[in-house]
């Protein structure tokens, strides 16, 4: 049955023409972060102008956090100035004035708690739209590469790259960007008010940040090292169990499950053994910062105290400063945590940066086309030496040739590992010769589209796959554009193919689904 699939989809390939670009992912900057920065911007302001809100969510909820930021910090100046008018006269009557108080800073309060919804909002919907356009890149960028590529390369492991890598550096550049900027807003501002406060103090207080900010970068450093060796062990024992579950026919006949099951199990401990060491040193860094935001208060009660015996401060600016200086220890933390999470995000997408910068080493859609009306088909190899790039040492075929005349039938016949599936793995350019050539009408397929090339060869393979959707849909995918294929054409190409009746058989009829590879039909 996935053979007879194979052949239809092949009868109906070449029905309508198409042509699409290929995207190309942006040059690197030589700077702080390398490469990553240019990556970002890219993922931030998209890939056109089809979508002018690209341009316009992530400026719009940075000045949204800047008023909710703004606001907040304000609260301290204000408490103080109360307390200093109830301190100052605890005799009056101040009701009143204390009311109008109040209800201005509710109302401030209010429209602070409306930016932030607002700047929440907004961050949420970019971070969603950069994790989007990131696989979607990522994706276009993987199908583009050339067969050798997948040789080398575990399936598993682009599958955890498209899925976890990308979704931590979405997280890394959005939320914890949200918060990063956020905190460090407040600790501007909260820095700024208490130089406005009590520069003496101010001065005094902020001694303690320099040294934090030396453990956070280190820290932050440490981190994005130790990400990049974890997401590669994930993607490791991602391959495993994608490699295993998707053959679990074969794992079963041959009673291996609890063999699989150990390995798996030793992946995964490996991951969480590399995830107890960044447990470790997160430990150390927010026992540190803690540690640094209760040594800030306890400096401004002792210096605080002092200043108030000698009357250079009031018990309102005392308050005032104390919440301020919370506020900023609160947000030098937050800034360290923000830094350590945005390297690991980066730790982690520097794999998918590989991914999105690789060229592929065969051309993906360029080259000549030939006049159909001329085309004939003759195909030849003229002393073709070839190695598949994964064994380089083993040669395939050294002076092969071959010449097939247009409208022949010709037949490969060998024993198994002859040859015969790699003659036509060069004929679709699957893979190019290392010398020699091979031509089509006298043309060296090298010269001709691949796209176009592999359109006018309907190919049935030693291993035919379905894909999990309806009869109907794996016998369209041959076509250029699949979408356009009547139920006309499928119905004659699978007649043609002797295979209308027993499909026609099935409840469902061409609406068949067949499961992944097929699994669903007998």
């Amino acid at each position: 049955m996935p053979a007879v699939m194979q052949m239809l989809r092949s009868g109906v390939q070449g029905l309508k023409g198409g042509d699409s670009q290929p995207l190309r992912a942006s040059h690197a900057l030589k700077s702080l972060f390398g490469k990553e920065v240019d990556e970002l911007s890219t993922l931030f302001l998209g890939q056109s102008t089809d979508e002018p809100e690209s341009y316009l969510c992530f400026p719009a909820a940075v000045g949204f956090l800047a008023v909710s930021s703004v606001i907040t910090m304000s609260a301290p100046f204000f408490l103080g100035k109360i307390i200093d008018v109830i301190y100052t006269d605890p005799s009056a009557d101040c009701s009143s004035s204390l009311t109008r108080l109040c209800l201005a800073l509710g109302g401030v309060f209010l429209c602070g708690a409306a930016a932030n919804a607002v700047r929440v909002y907004l961050m949420q919907t970019s971070g969603q739209r950069i994790v989007n356009r990131l696989r979607a890149s990522l994706f276009s960028s993987v199908l583009r590469q050339e067969v050798a590529f997948f040789d080398k390369t575990r399936t598993g492991e682009l599958i955890n790259r498209l899925s976890a890598d990308a979704a931590l550096l979405g997280r890394s550049v959005t939320e914890n960007l949200s918060d990063g900027l956020r905190a460090g807003a407040q600790a501007s501002v909260g820095i700024g008010m208490m130089f406005f406060v009590s520069p003496k103090l101010a001065t005094f207080v902020l001694s303690v940040v320099p040294p934090v900010s030396i453990i956070a970068v280190l820290y932050g450093r440490y981190l994005r090292k130790l990400t990049k060796v974890t997401q590669d062990s994930l993607a490791q024992a991602t391959q495993l169990a994608e490699e295993r579950i998707g053959n679990i026919r074969t794992v079963r006949a041959f009673g291996k499950e609890m063999t699989e099951i150990e390995k798996y199990t030793s992946k995964v401990d490996h991951v969480m053994q590399l995830a107890r060491k960044e447990a470790f040193a997160r430990a150390g860094f927010f026992g540190a910062t803690g540690l640094s935001g209760n040594l800030i208060v306890l400096s401004v009660l002792y210096k605080g105290g002092l200043l108030m015996g000698s009357a250079h401060m009031t018990v309102g600016e005392l308050s005032s400063f104390l919440m301020y200086a919370f506020w900023v220890g609160v947000s030098v933390g937050g800034l360290s945590s923000f830094y350590s999470e945005l390297m690991k995000g980066l730790g982690a997408g520097s794999r998918l940066w590989e991914l999105l910068e690789r060229e592929p080493e065969l051309p993906f859609n360029e080259g000549a086309v030939l006049n159909e009306k001329n085309f004939q088909g003759a195909l030849e190899f003229k002393n073709v030496h070839f190695a598949y790039p994964a064994r380089p040492e083993v040669p395939i075929f050294q002076d092969f040739s071959l010449s097939i005349p247009s409208g022949s039938v010709t037949a490969l016949v060998g024993p198994s590992g002859a040859g015969k599936s790699t003659v036509i793995s060069l004929l679709l350019r699957l893979y190019d010769p290392g010398s020699g050539t091979i031509s089509l009408d006298g043309h060296d397929i090298r010269q001709l589209n691949p796209v176009w090339l592999r359109s006018k060869i309907g190919t049935v393979s030693q291993e035919p796959i379905l894909f999990s959707c309806s009869i109907a849909e794996n016998i369209a995918y041959g076509a250029d554009d699949p979408a356009s294929v009547t139920t006309k054409q499928i119905e004659q190409a699978a007649a043609v193919a002797n295979a209308a009746a027993f499909i026609q058989n099935f409840p469902q009829g061409f609406n068949t689904v067949v499961g992944e590879k097929g699994v669903l039909l007998s």
